[in-house]
């Protein structure tokens, strides 16, 4: 790393409205205190986010530079230009870890190729929480992001990551966009063999949450309430 570069911290956040402190450790706190530049998906929920981190923080002081699927590469090529100039730049998650099914995994490999330093914080990821409460293999897994729309395409990928299970020993994890969430488990509890082992990881972290993992055959009789709450899927078939 070259010196005299500011460095890029990877923040995270809560994963729901539960108080930051409770599931952010102190460095989080330390570091939303000095920094004032910030790469963000949502100004408006960043803001309040650093405002509940640190109330005293100057609103008016905060430099936002928003990134989301609206965001140009060249745009995104300017956000790193504090660190240039020696000045600490923090990229804050909408929920969770940075760029762990998240907008920033360019920004971070954009840090690396300009040789900023790259600190990543501790903080709440649901994939990795729901894959350490699921009882399935923690040693061989994949994140497979979301799975299609449309019904038929969608019961075929279920049925070939089942199969990628089945041949690397390997638990297949994906997400869904909330509201589908039912929907998903209706096609997962049709599609894949009574012996298959599902979890489903509901509102992690939250006082709400709800983290169940069972055979397929025995899901049949459970209908939790998923809409409209964030949730993580993760079959095993061994």
């Amino acid at each position: 790393m070259k010196p005299g570069l500011g460095k890029l911290y990877l923040i995270p956040t809560p994963l729901g409205n539960n108080e930051p402190l409770e599931v952010l450790p102190f460095s989080v706190k330390k570091a939303v205190e000095e920094i004032k530049f910030y790469i963000v998906e949502n100004e408006k929920t960043a803001r309040r986010f650093i405002k509940k981190i640190t109330p005293s923080k100057s609103q008016a002081s905060l430099k936002i530079n928003v990134l989301d699927k609206f965001t140009t590469e060249l745009e995104s090529k300017s956000y790193l230009d504090p660190c240039l100039q020696g000045v600490n730049v923090g990229l804050l998650s909408e929920a969770g870890v940075p760029a762990i099914a998240d907008p920033g995994a360019s920004i971070v490999m954009l840090a690396h190729l300009k040789k900023i330093r790259v600190v990543p914080l501790v903080g709440p990821s649901s994939i990795v929480l729901a894959m350490m409460s699921s009882g399935l293999n923690g040693q061989n897994f994949a994140f497979n992001g979301y799975l299609p729309i449309e019904k038929s395409e969608r019961k075929k990928a279920i049925k070939d990551l089942e199969k990628l299970s089945k041949q690397n020993n390997q638990s297949q994890i994906f997400i869904e966009t909330p509201y589908r969430n039912e929907k998903l488990l209706i096609d997962l509890k049709s599609s894949l063999t009574p012996n298959t082992f599902l979890c489903v990881a509901a509102d992690i972290t939250l006082a709400t949450e709800y983290i169940k993992t069972l055979k397929v055959c025995d899901w049949k009789n459970e209908k939790p309430n998923l809409h409209k709450r964030p949730c993580i899927f993760i079959i095993h078939k061994y």
